[in-house]
């Protein structure tokens, strides 16, 4: 009983930081109705940018974190001006097709700066273990948890109280009618991409501390995306849930296969499986908005 309690307390721990990254997939769908497939690669560029500021240029890493934050801002607000704004008013397909070469693009540019070997940041939080239920749990892990019910909290008040978060709603939901009301469409997509970028960035730090990055971190992005079908493509409280479940189910399916069947590596496709079930029985996840076209 206590080891599958264990891999249900890992699996939240492993599906807040989904979370986290789920958050920016919907984020830029809420606002763009674009499906981010760099999603990852942004995760994996905020891990090696503070990784790089904390351990190359020795700075302490509250300033690093911060300093990561302000380059995600800036990152965000590149991407969308140099390469996205150009994109405007052309289908949907041509833009997701540039968010794959983007991905493409950021882990070529990681590899050839950090190179391909596994880089494991200092110790920031004790490593002496916190007992809940009985099981030991890393400090760091509490903390992952934590921040990711924060940063969700922080953006359902934005999306449904703030006028920007209202502006975003509106863009997503009709890009002509919200720029008939005065709402600035390129402004709207530039914070969406910096927010973003901000929380893949926050979800790279945090699993960095964790597990250490290498460039095959940008693989989270797809790992995320059943969590983000499950949920719905434009729901946060999807976002959150969606990632908690894919976190737990993986643990729990792979901690079985290695129980029952001695299999391992099935944490590697078990989200992908759950994912086609996912889109048989709910098509628009859990919490998605049903669109329904009249002619």
């Amino acid at each position: 009983m206590e080891y599958y309690l264990q891999l249900i307390i890992n699996g939240l721990v492993v599906g807040s930081i989904y979370s986290l990254v789920a958050l920016g997939f919907v984020i830029i769908y809420k606002a763009t109705k674009v499906v981010n497939f760099a999603q990852g690669e942004l995760v994996m560029v905020g891990a090696y940018v503070c990784f790089a500021l904390t351990v190359q240029a020795g700075l302490p890493f509250l300033a690093s974190f911060v300093l990561t934050l302000l380059f995600s801002l800036i990152l965000g607000l590149s991407i969308e001006r140099l390469i996205l704004r150009p994109l405007i008013g052309e289908p949907i397909i041509s833009v997701i097709m540039v968010t794959i070469g983007l991905s493409s693009v950021l882990k070529a540019l990681v590899q050839l700066i950090w190179g391909t070997q596994i880089k494991v940041y200092p110790q920031v939080l004790p490593h002496e273990p916190i007992f809940l239920l009985g099981l030991p749990i890393s400090p760091v892990y509490i903390a992952a948890f934590i921040l990711a019910v924060i940063l969700f909290t922080i953006f359902s008040l934005f999306f449904k109280y703030s006028s920007i978060g209202i502006a975003m709603r509106a863009t997503a939901f009709d890009q002509q009618a919200a720029q008939s009301m005065g709402i600035g469409i390129k402004n709207i997509f530039a914070l969406s991409w910096c927010i973003a970028c901000v929380v893949s960035s926050i979800g790279g730090v945090i699993l960095g501390n964790i597990n250490g990055i290498n460039s095959q971190l940008g693989a989270m992005g797809l790992k995320v995306f059943p969590a983000v079908i499950l949920g719905g493509l434009d729901s946060l409280l999807g976002a959150a849930l969606g990632g908690l479940i894919i976190g737990v189910l993986e643990n729990l399916c792979d901690g079985l296969a290695k129980e029952l069947f001695n299999l391992g590596g099935f944490k590697e496709v078990a989200a992908f499986i759950i994912l086609v079930f996912i889109l048989m029985l709910k098509p628009y996840g859990l919490f998605g908005s049903h669109e329904v076209e009249r002619i």
